[in-house]
């Protein structure tokens, strides 16, 4: 476990850590808010042909769903038979239902990392993870804008991150159907307007206690995401 712990930090919450210290001290102000989220955006910038992929597939997914509703009812009564149609399905759609997950599993790791660093870099400690070549940064005003004080909750940037979450989920679900077609997706609807709710519920409620620099986080990794869902949904054909 302690070989893991130190790989995982030196692999990646070293330099994570060190890039935003960097940042603090050279940004004119030395303003941290906008130090995170500069980080943020480079980090979204390095994954975006991930996140574009994760994004396509997603959206193949979400499209699909009344077709895979369709096979549901049709085999309701033999599971075997769902799951072989269903599989079918995804090969005569030259769709990977796990395709999507891939880069989200990719990305996780630097996630937990970004997680720490925006929850315990600021602690006097932390200090013993900067490079040689990195100044020491001194006492780190978490300031963003001289208004938020990002080692502290605040419940806007939680409450703001849950509504760019619930926007963000709502790109992504299919065009409602027609009468007779919804009929056949209601349970797959039902799900999707469930998980729409749902997750931007959590989201406020799991930042509703963090410092605030994990909500800046999260809501600059929104609105990059919402914008890259534009950009990527922009170039699928509507069917």
């Amino acid at each position: 476990m302690n070989l893991l712990i130190s790989i995982f930090n030196t692999i990646l919450y070293q330099p994570l850590f060190n890039g935003l210290v960097l940042l603090y001290i050279f940004l004119p102000g030395h303003d941290f808010g906008i130090a995170v989220i500069i980080l943020t955006v480079l980090i979204k910038l390095i994954f975006y042909p991930l996140g574009s992929q994760a994004f396509r597939s997603q959206k193949a997914l979400s499209s699909l769903q009344p077709k895979i509703a369709e096979v549901q009812r049709k085999h309701k009564d033999d599971k075997e038979k769902q799951a072989r149609a269903t599989m079918e399905l995804y090969q005569k759609e030259k769709i990977n239902p796990f395709s999507g997950c891939l880069p989200l599993l990719i990305q996780l790791p630097i996630l937990i990392a970004l997680y720490r660093v925006f929850w315990k870099g600021l602690q006097p400690e932390q200090m013993s993870f900067l490079y040689s070549f990195v100044p020491h940064p001194g006492t780190i005003n978490p300031s963003f804008l001289g208004i938020i004080n990002l080692s502290e909750p605040n419940m806007f940037l939680a409450i703001f991150a849950g509504i760019s979450q619930f926007f963000q989920s709502k790109m992504i679900m299919p065009k409602a159907q027609t009468k007779a077609k919804e009929k056949t997706a209601q349970m797959s609807e039902m799900i999707q307007k469930q998980t729409l709710y749902f997750f931007p519920v959590f989201t406020v409620f799991i930042l509703w206690g963090l410092p605030s620099a994990i909500g800046l986080y999260w809501v600059v990794t929104t609105i990059f995401s919402i914008i890259q869902q534009y950009l990527v949904f922009k170039k699928i054909p509507t069917a």
